[in-house]
């Protein structure tokens, strides 16, 4: 009797322990690099370096926050990159009027990128893959015929660069920005109907549609949120750094998807989470700060065209490690 209780019951708890490493892994890896980070280097923790890397990678959450909640509905947006780099052209060039034409401008570009990636996967059964790969090249091909193959100078003096340079209550903006629809997200994911049909149809689509939930209004409005949330990206990109960026863009579904899974998002959809997946940018963007203070102390010398090796094998790697937590044991 004891021989064979005892298996199961060390099952269980390894189970747990798996199970609780792939929900708060993540923050515990945070944690960690902060404080090696804070170890190590000088001015790692000071004020100049967290504002730093809270406004560049307020860009990266914002994708990533689009790219959380079509992953859970067992989808996939590859054009959010490149509607990034389009809503950065156009807000680039609405920028003479004013800091909220530029950024309605962005954000209206990267809606109809959502609009039809929404309309094709919901009205046509196409598969996303296949969908955002098609509006992927299309937004890229807008961008550069917009921008004439060539960087887009904002107007400095609507005031339209305070949106991505200022601060506010010495916080970055486009941190304050990313961080409200951050909280509006996890209020609509954990409160609402509409986050529990999320989570529904990543599960079993065919299920929730038999159990009467709108599953193609949900996924219309996910592919819609996550076009506005680039095109967003993309206004906060181009007030940044001066320009409307035609192929800044290459690259950042790769940094959204990582994120995501390594928050604990379920590549099969149906599990994940706002807050793990805003920890996962944090633990990306960190990594490539460190690489940087690494690079400043001459231990090592690794250009920027690094950072898309690390990203593509950082994937893997939590890939493969997802996958080994969520298997159930024999």
């Amino acid at each position: 009797m004891t021989q064979s209780i005892t298996p199961t019951g060390s099952q269980g708890i390894s189970k747990t322990i798996m199970n609780g490493l792939g929900r708060h892994g993540v923050v515990l890896a945070l944690a960690l690099l902060l404080l090696f980070g804070a170890v190590r280097y000088e001015h790692f923790l000071g004020l100049f370096n967290i504002s730093t890397v809270l406004r560049y990678n307020s860009m990266f959450a914002l994708v990533a926050l689009g790219m959380c909640f079509v992953i859970m509905t067992g989808g996939i947006d590859l054009s959010v990159g490149s509607t990034a780099a389009l809503g950065s052209v156009v807000a680039a060039l609405l920028s003479p009027y004013g800091v909220i034409i530029g950024t309605l401008g962005g954000v209206f570009a990267g809606l109809v990128i959502g609009c039809i990636n929404g309309l094709i996967v919901t009205r046509l059964r196409i598969l996303p893959f296949i969908t955002t790969l098609a509006t992927m090249l299309a937004a890229s091909g807008s961008a550069l015929l917009l921008s004439k193959n060539q960087s887009v100078s904002v107007s400095y003096e609507s005031g339209f660069t305070e949106l991505g340079q200022g601060d506010f209550l010495n916080l970055p903006i486009p941190a304050i920005i990313a961080g409200v629809f951050y909280i509006i997200a996890s209020l609509v994911l954990n409160l609402t109907s509409t986050g529990r049909t999320v989570l529904a149809i990543g599960g079993n689509e065919d299920a929730s549609r038999l159990m009467g939930l709108r599953t193609d209004r949900i996924k219309f409005l996910v592919y819609l949120a996550s076009g506005g949330l680039a095109g967003l990206a993309g206004v906060i990109l181009a007030s940044q750094f001066g320009a409307g960026q035609p192929i800044e863009g290459v690259g950042w579904e790769l940094f959204a998807i990582a994120s995501v899974v390594v928050g604990g998002t379920l590549l099969t959809g149906g599990v994940g989470s706002v807050g793990a997946t805003l920890a996962g940018v944090l633990l990306l963007g960190l990594i490539f700060n460190i690489l940087n203070f690494e690079n400043g102390l001459g231990w090592i010398s690794l250009s920027a065209y690094w950072q898309s090796v690390i990203r593509g094998l950082f994937l893997l790697v939590v890939v493969i490690l997802q996958a080994r937590l969520s298997r159930p044991n024999d």
